[in-house]
């Protein structure tokens, strides 16, 4: 199990909210106890606490690529069950893959299917993929909702997290109780009208969803 979060936002320098970042990721600590890493730039920023499972070196995080003169960096929790399906297609189509990691296969299966990678997927996931060139970031979860992913908008800035106190991290952030969320919490919880939460204004991406912003 590991944690992702981020935010992004167009219209002002963000880069020296090194701070928020940290203190979003840090509440992630036991979902990712061995390591942590963060990028953080003048419209992005987006961090990871990793639990190691399978190559230590070669999976960290936020990965980044460079490939045909775009950027691209993910941060990733889950899965991939057919990883070595995948990594055939990519080698077959010129893509060489340099590591074990099922996270280097996910970010460069993006880069070579675009949106339509969700449907090449058979795993348990939610990832975020920020593309430089187009100034966009990708979300998506996995088609049964296993590893949740929340996000929410607060004055300009797209925010999201694997968890929602890392989202309460964010400056501004409140913990407004929704009056249907928290009905459905009493009434049918854990059941939940999808892409809803308990909170005012916090969103899930819905399982077998992607969401781009």
């Amino acid at each position: 199990m590991c944690g992702i979060v981020g935010f992004v936002d167009y219209k002002k320098d963000i880069s020296n909210y090194r701070n928020v970042l940290i203190s979003m990721n840090n509440t992630l600590s036991k979902r990712g106890p061995d390591e942590n890493g963060y990028v953080i730039k003048e419209h992005v920023a987006i961090a990871h606490k990793r639990l190691i499972v399978i190559d230590p070196e070669g999976g960290k995080q936020p990965m980044t690529c460079n490939y045909a003169e775009n950027e691209y960096m993910i941060v990733y929790n889950g899965q991939i069950y057919n990883t070595k399906e995948l990594k055939q297609t990519l080698e077959e189509n010129g893509f060489e893959i340099n590591s074990h990691s099922d996270t280097e296969i996910l970010l460069k299966s993006y880069i070579f299917y675009g949106e339509d990678l969700i449907n090449h997927l058979n795993g348990i996931f939610a990832f975020a993929i920020w593309n430089s060139k187009k100034g966009e970031l990708f979300l998506a979860r996995d088609h049964f909702g296993i590893k949740p992913l929340f996000y929410c908008i607060h004055d300009g800035t797209f925010i999201f997290a694997s968890e929602l106190k890392a989202i309460f991290e964010y400056p501004g952030i409140e913990k407004a109780l929704d009056k249907q969320g928290i009905s459905e919490l009493f009434g049918i919880g854990p059941a939940h009208t999808p892409g809803t939460t308990v909170f005012k204004n916090i969103f899930e991406i819905k399982p077998a969803h992607f969401a781009i912003y």
